[in-house]
């Protein structure tokens, strides 16, 4: 998974940006693959190495987004302690895309067949071995946006992991996004919610 921080967001939309550097102790992404990135859009990934921190360069700090190689070293660090013999994912990546479910996801127009649909799709998840989660999982990313997925489970009594494999449910309806730090409903999300808080008042 790729996530990025807003201000990146329209860079990566106009081709301004092409790279990005990741600490993951495992890469997530392959060269190749097409990832949806709300509310970026779809990037498609062309091509992944490991380098060393010490070998990053001006040229791949522009590209990555970041005026100087020195405020793209202090944001790398900022999310870990990274000595100048760290190894880091390097990623070449274009825009592709807005990608039929991300424009889904960003739009607000929902009929009365698709709140029913959805309503079905989420009443089977909520018949599953954990019982409802999915209205106390929209009320909570609703009132805690961008709040860690570890603080958001301990509200709800659950573990990390599987408290993010239902979030990545409601992602692939449509209905929420994801971000560096936690989640926040879409538009196609917030309408849902509205539809469905109506129908409970009539």
């Amino acid at each position: 998974m790729l996530l990025f921080q807003g201000r990146f967001h329209e860079p990566l939309r106009r081709g301004e940006i092409t790279l990005t550097f990741r600490t993951w102790p495992k890469c997530k992404v392959k060269a190749g693959g097409r990832y949806r990135c709300h509310p970026i859009g779809v990037l498609e990934v062309s091509s992944v190495s490991r380098v060393l921190l010490r070998a990053v360069t001006e040229d791949d700090a522009r590209r990555s987004g970041f005026p100087t190689r020195d405020e793209l070293l202090a944001y790398l660090r900022a999310h870990a302690p990274l000595a100048d013999d760290a190894e880091l994912w390097k990623v070449e990546l274009s825009f592709a895309g807005d990608g039929d479910r991300v424009a889904e996801a960003m739009s607000a127009d929902l009929g009365a067949e698709d709140v029913a649909t959805l309503k079905k799709k989420l009443a089977r998840m909520d018949a599953g071995d954990a019982g409802p989660w999915t209205a106390k999982t929209f009320a909570l990313i609703e009132k805690h946006p961008r709040v860690a997925a570890s603080q958001l489970a301990k509200k709800l009594g659950w573990e990390t992991a599987p408290f993010k494999a239902n979030v990545v449910k409601l992602k692939k309806l449509g209905l929420t996004q994801s971000f560096e730090v936690g989640y926040e409903l879409t538009p196609r999300g917030v309408a849902f919610r509205a539809a469905a808080k109506r129908k409970r008042s009539d």
